[in-house]
C-alpha cells in the first residue's frame, strides 16, 4: 500500500493564484475575478504565507468604510483589510490528520515549508474526491 501524505495532495505554487502583501483592494478583486476564487492567499514579498482575504473580507471593508467605491479601491492596501476568518497553514512535513482537521473547515489548506515558506495549497475538493475513489468496503 502506497503511503499517502500532505505531499501528494499539494497544488503547487506555480499554479495557484495568489497576492502578495504590496496589493490593493483592486488588485484583489480584480485577481478573484479571473480566477473564480472566493478566497485567495496572501504571500509576503519573501514568498511566506500572511494569510487568506476572502470575498466576505473586501464585502464587509466596503461596507465598513463610507464613500469607499470601486473607483477609490486601489488606495486601500489589502494588509488593513480585516480577516474575519483565520485560515490555517500546514507545514508540508506534518501529520495527514493535521491537513484534514484543517480542511474540514477551510476550502483549501495552505502548505509551507519549514520556514514558513509557501508551497502551495490543498484543495478540500482533491481530498473528497481521492478518498470517493479510494473508498472500499
Amino acid at each position: 500500500m502506497n503511503t499517502v501524505d500532505i505531499q501528494s495532495f499539494l497544488f503547487p505554487k506555480q499554479e495557484v493564484s495568489y497576492l502578495t502583501t504590496s496589493a490593493t483592494m483592486k488588485d484583489a478583486l480584480d485577481k478573484l475575478e479571473v480566477c473564480h476564487y472566493t478566497a485567495i492567499p496572501i504571500l509576503n514579498e519573501e514568498g511566506l504565507y500572511y494569510g487568506t482575504l476572502s470575498e466576505g473580507d473586501l464585502l464587509w471593508k466596503m461596507r465598513a468604510t463610507p464613500g469607499l467605491g470601486f473607483d477609490t479601491m486601489h488606495e486601500i492596501p489589502i494588509v488593513s483589510i480585516k480577516k474575519r476568518m483565520k485560515v490555517e497553514c500546514v507545514a508540508i512535513g506534518a501529520e495527514l490528520d493535521d491537513m484534514l482537521a484543517l480542511a474540514a473547515d477551510q476550502n483549501f489548506v495552505p502548505v509551507v515549508d519549514d520556514d514558513r515558506v509557501f508551497l502551495g495549497i490543498i484543495r478540500r475538493k482533491d481530498i473528497i474526491e481521492y478518498y470517493t475513489r479510494n473508498i472500499t468496503d
